[in-house]
């Protein structure tokens, strides 16, 4: 399980770390993407292989459906470490979540996510005044 909050910031290659607390879970070779939210998923080949079937066991006849598979995987790249826990970011992901140099990599239970760190500290200002009541509603559903 992913956990945790980190600081990095892109190499002038494109490059960030990964943490080496997260790199034995994600494993040499795995998947980023287009995240909601503005930021990048990553995930480990077995989730990926999961989310995968899930998303293609949906009816194509929907036009939501459609529209979110075409997002999510237009936007994925198998990505792998380097020697020292560094991966290249696209241009294409680093745009899509408005990454520049600094970054934060969070785990999220099964994902990583990679945000610009200016957008995870406006998200965490904006997100913190409905915590509780998002806690609450939690609640009602039965988590």
């Amino acid at each position: 399980m992913f956990l945790g909050e980190y600081q990095h910031a892109l190499d002038n290659k494109g490059r960030i770390t990964i943490p080496s607390r997260f790199r034995e879970l994600l494993g040499e070779r795995f998947v980023a993407t287009k995240g909601l939210d503005n930021c990048i998923f990553l995930y480990p080949q077995e989730e990926w292989k999961s989310i995968e079937e899930k998303l293609h066991a949906l009816p194509l006849t929907r036009s939501d459906v459609r529209s979110f598979v075409r997002f999510f995987f237009s936007g994925a790249a198998e990505l792998e470490l380097d020697k020292q826990g560094r991966t290249v970011l696209s241009l294409n992901l680093r745009s899509y979540a408005g990454i520049e140099k600094d970054v934060n990599v969070i785990g999220v239970g099964s994902r990583i996510e990679i945000w610009a760190s200016d957008k995870w500290e406006s998200y965490n200002q904006n997100a913190e005044a409905s915590y509780e009541v998002i806690a609450e509603n939690m609640i009602d559903l039965g988590i």
